[in-house]
């Protein structure tokens, strides 16, 4: 199996891209990705999209974002696992550049959300339909129910909560592309709306149109794009129960744990090892369940990890440096890239305000639904 590497990345700015169509922020993403790396040319892509035949009435996205990209006749297929897209998209790259396959391949995500459709029945539709939709659940439903499995074990409180969302926004308050570019308080966040009990608006991502891509090629190569790639050490990927109720313990969540050993072992690492990170914090409870899982820190500690700094920048492992999905938006397929590309700005040195002193080693993880699937990547730069 060849070492592989990115070379470069593009990315739209997050949020409600009114005068943008689906194929507009795919262009500008994917061409982003290649004029960073200096490349005229592809063997493939991928295009990560949880829903675009519901969100905007669009499927057979591989030959259309081909097409408008100016690249018809490349090998081109849309990948979806719900909101996990965007990085099985990445990894279904890096398996074919690893395969010897393809030398030069795009990964890409992309999601047009505000355009008129019922978002929260589309989003529905990555949850068990029978057992779980049919009874009226939601998301933010099934992540109050996640919340209060964990408030119950380990006492985790509300304030554990909002100190996510305060960490996070004030980390995409530095990030140009982020949806929500501002600072937010703990009492701004307990305060606000009331969603689904315990979790109010501000513990919740918010609805967002976005696309990222960022190209990959063999690490002997990779110098012909860049003198600064950054090295893909390893994918993890696992799914779990679709139906919360399935599942032994609802506060924990098994599929990002499995990504996570697999991801670990591949790399021949351990969490520990890992400098930077970026995990799927759709809802605050997702992050710190997510930063257990990952083993950053122990079961039922990770409520207090973001007030006591822990997981913060100038922290011993900061979390969603980008500002997460809470702060910088979460178009659902394009989440997983966005991810990738806030590692490779960190690897590379090029995180501005928001960079992690000495990062060497990152990582990524991806989830989709409630946690039935999720993908973990892990990155070194070179």
């Amino acid at each position: 199996m060849r070492e592989v590497a990115i070379v470069g990345a593009g990315m739209t700015r997050f949020g409600e891209l009114w005068k943008y169509s689906l194929r507009d922020m795919f262009v500008e993403a994917a061409s982003g990705a290649l004029h960073d790396a200096g490349a005229d040319r592809l063997d493939s892509m991928y295009v990560g999209c949880m829903s675009g035949g519901q969100f905007v009435g669009q499927e057979h996205l591989g030959p259309l974002m081909a097409d408008h990209l100016g690249m018809t006749g490349v090998a081109a297929v849309h990948v979806e696992s719900a909101c996990a897209s965007g990085g099985v998209a990445l990894r279904q790259a890096f398996m074919e550049v690893a395969s010897g396959m393809s030398d030069l391949v795009l990964a890409a995500g992309i999601e047009k959300m505000n355009d008129g459709a019922d978002v929260t029945n589309v989003l529905a539709t990555a949850a068990d339909q029978e057992t779980e939709v049919y009874y009226g659940i939601t998301f933010p439903g099934l992540y109050a129910m996640i919340a209060r499995a964990h408030m119950q074990q380990y006492g985790t409180t509300e304030e554990d909560l909002a100190w996510v969302a305060v960490k996070n926004h004030k980390h995409g308050a530095m990030n140009e592309k982020a949806q929500f570019r501002r600072e937010v308080t703990a009492e701004e966040v307990m305060s606000s709306s009331m969603v689904s009990e315990p979790l109010r608006l501000l513990h919740c991502s918010p609805v967002t149109d976005g696309a990222a891509a960022v190209l990959v090629c063999p690490l002997e190569m990779a110098k012909q794009f860049t003198d600064r790639p950054v090295k893909i050490l390893a994918s993890g990927l696992a799914t779990g129960s679709m139906a919360l109720a399935d599942r032994e313990d609802p506060a924990v969540l098994d599929s990002v744990q499995k990504s996570g050993e697999r991801a670990y072992e591949m790399a021949g690492i351990g969490p520990r090892d890992v400098n930077v990170a970026e995990v799927h914090d759709c809802f605050t409870i997702a992050e710190i369940c997510c930063t257990e899982a990952l083993g950053f820190v122990e079961k039922g500690k990770g409520g207090p990890a973001a007030k006591e700094g822990f997981t913060a920048l100038g922290g011993c492992i900061p979390v969603n440096t980008s500002g997460g999905l809470k702060s910088k938006g979460h178009p659902v397929g394009a989440t997983g890239i966005a991810q990738t590309i806030e590692i490779f700005r960190q690897l590379r040195g090029e995180a501005g305000a928001r960079q992690v002193e000495n990062a060497r080693i990152g990582l990524t993880q991806n989830m989709g639904g409630s946690g039935a699937s999720s993908v973990v990547h892990i990155f070194e730069g070179v």
